[in-house]
């Protein structure tokens, strides 16, 4: 089986100005199997950027840099293919509420299943804690739900903006200078006041850049803020390598660790091999052992088949359907 490519006329969806719905809600798939969505091809324009291309399709900056190797972020040049990583191994979670995975800069939320209707799941990109203000794992859930919210900037941050020579007042008022954006949703963690919001600079939307809060782009939270109620649970978890079926076909993929969260690369092996082996204890195949450690040293974040002989790899697919 072959992982389907869709290719776009990109000068459509600019036209539009639109993002295409598929590039979030996704129907899930049975339990026994972990993958959704398609990877999708666009060709760039000579104004584009990886950025620009990305918030069309719901993928943030640090994802379109990972899948395009070698592609100039901010003059990719008229004609050149860009791949879209919209195609995901959902992570090794119970598919309940929200699952945030750090090292992929993603955020799923399993929507509740409504009678004779498939499950779904929606997934957006996120920006999350920068090195020393890292976003705490565990398990928490919403516990409440602001609109136009006011910012009180932690002492600790007020600190960092003085030293830097950018002050900041003890409350930001809501409006375009409002870092939270028009929503905020703040998170049980204690120790701190964790949120999931919005933004006044999308741009960075995918990046480690923030104070330990989950930040979205303006348009993703105004739809995510309607759909969550407080009290939904959420996981925060690291899970760099995750590895999933699509019927007889297994899929790895593989993104950056954080810093401080890094294994030696003996023991990602020994990872990588344990997870391996748990994937076919039931569903036997022949797996490409040098492909497995390939993928994990590329680290595209784009899904690659796993299996051994015969087998092709996301990016052979893609060079076919070209």
């Amino acid at each position: 089986m072959r992982t389907k490519i869709v290719v776009i006329g990109l000068a459509c969806i600019l036209c539009l100005g639109i993002r295409t719905v598929s590039a979030t809600t996704l129907t899930l798939p049975p339990e026994a199997d972990g993958v959704v969505g398609e990877v999708q091809l666009v060709i760039a324009k000579f104004e584009d950027t990886l950025s620009d291309i990305g918030r069309r399709y719901g993928i943030g900056y640090e994802e379109m840099i990972s899948a395009n190797p070698g592609v100039d972020p901010w003059l990719p040049g008229a004609g050149t293919r860009i791949t879209i990583p919209t195609q995901y191994v959902l992570p090794d979670a119970d598919r309940d509420g929200i699952v945030i995975n750090l090292p992929e800069h993603r955020l799923y939320y399993f929507l509740p299943t409504a009678k004779g209707k498939p499950a779904q799941v929606v997934t957006y990109p996120i920006s999350v804690g920068k090195m020393d203000w890292t976003t705490p794992l565990g398990v928490t859930k919403i516990v409440d739900k602001r609109k136009h919210p006011s910012w009180n900037p932690p002492e600790s941050v007020r600190a960092e903006h003085e030293a830097d020579g950018n002050p900041l007042p003890k409350v930001v008022p809501p409006g375009p200078d409002n870092p939270l954006g028009d929503y905020a949703m703040r998170l049980g963690i204690p120790g701190g006041a964790y949120l999931i919001h919005g933004t006044n600079k999308p741009i960075a939307v995918g990046m480690p850049v923030t104070h330990g809060c989950i930040r979205m782009f303006p348009e993703d939270i105004e739809e995510f803020f309607a759909l969550v109620p407080v009290n939904t649970r959420v996981r925060i978890m690291h899970q760099p390598l995750k590895i999933g079926w699509s019927g007889n076909t297994l899929y790895m993929e593989a993104h950056t660790a954080f810093e401080g969260q890094e294994e030696s690369e003996a023991s990602s092996l020994t990872n990588i091999t344990r997870m391996l082996v748990a994937a076919t204890r039931e569903r036997p195949a022949n797996i490409d052992w040098a492909l497995a450690e390939q993928i994990f040293k590329k680290a595209t974040g784009v899904p690659e088949i796993m299996l051994g002989t015969g087998a092709q790899t996301t990016a052979q697919s893609r060079a076919e359907n070209r």
